[in-house]
């Protein structure tokens, strides 16, 4: 197996980096940033997701492309024109390379922002629908919207992570629901790699939560089985301040919160 990853200077790669070090024939790992030395079957490169010539490089000879570049939040000011050049622009390189090269699997990064707007209560079935809380949102729907074209038009496998609340510890109360750990994080992306051949798929990257909002069973054929649980967070948790009341209606917390309107 080899495999590149994409946005390996990251909070998310760098975990992916140390954690599947020495597991694959070759990790290529790949930012726009500099990159610690390439140890043991690994590479190391430099490449912008607007050169896409640069990404059809990088993609020589790999199996399976892990896609945690872009833009990683929804940006403070001027959001669409941020998030604009690499979710989308460079979102359709990364497919379009991936399609030139023969790649076999592409695991992209998305957001659970990219359904953010759906209530709490709502069942998971419900939630796969997109539902954007944000600019941010609206790229990662982009994604997974060209990754499915991508996959019915081409052949590509592609499994859409819709990645939680990613951190050492939840530090709110939503994030008791949403959290992954990085330890399940990285285990996540390691089922993704090693999972039987499939076409496009959806998963919720999110710990074994007792108050998780998803049920990940429809991909249960992932094998991803989360170890961590926020619960052993709740008590310093809820001590703390009560969420926005506008937040607290929707999965996607503050994000729906920003310059909401109310009906």
């Amino acid at each position: 197996m080899r495999v590149l990853l994409l946005g390996a200077a990251g909070g998310i790669g760098s975990a992916i980096r140390e954690g599947l070090t020495g597991r694959y024939a070759l990790m290529r790992l790949a930012d726009i940033a500099p990159l610690a030395p390439a140890g043991a079957g690994e590479e190391t490169l430099q490449v912008d997701l607007l050169d896409l010539e640069g990404l059809v490089a990088a993609m020589a000879g790999i199996d399976c492309v892990v896609h945690m570049a872009g833009v990683p939040v929804e940006p403070e000011t001027n959001a669409w024109e941020q998030v604009l050049p690499a979710n989308i622009i460079g979102v359709h390189n990364l497919f379009e390379a991936a399609r030139r090269t023969g790649v076999k699997r592409v695991l992209f990064a998305s957001s659970h922002h990219a359904a953010g707007f759906h209530r709490r209560d709502m069942p998971t079935a419900e939630t796969m629908v997109p539902r954007p809380d944000s600019y941010y949102g609206v790229s990662k729907v982009f994604g997974e919207a060209m990754g499915r074209m991508y996959a019915d038009k081409f052949g590509l496998q592609v499994l859409v992570m819709r990645i939680g609340a990613y951190r050492d510890r939840p530090s709110d109360p939503r994030q008791l629901a949403v959290w992954i750990s990085p330890r399940d994080m990285v285990e996540l992306v390691r089922c993704g790699i090693e999972a039987p051949d499939f076409g496009y798929a959806t998963v919720y990257g999110v710990s074994a939560n007792t108050r998780s909002f998803w049920d990940n069973s429809a991909v249960g054929f992932l094998g991803y089985q989360p170890v961590d649980n926020a619960e052993d967070w709740a008590e310093a948790v809820l001590a703390g301040p009560p969420e926005d009341p506008v937040a607290v209606r929707f999965q996607g917390g503050w994000y729906c919160a920003k310059d909401y309107v109310e009906r």
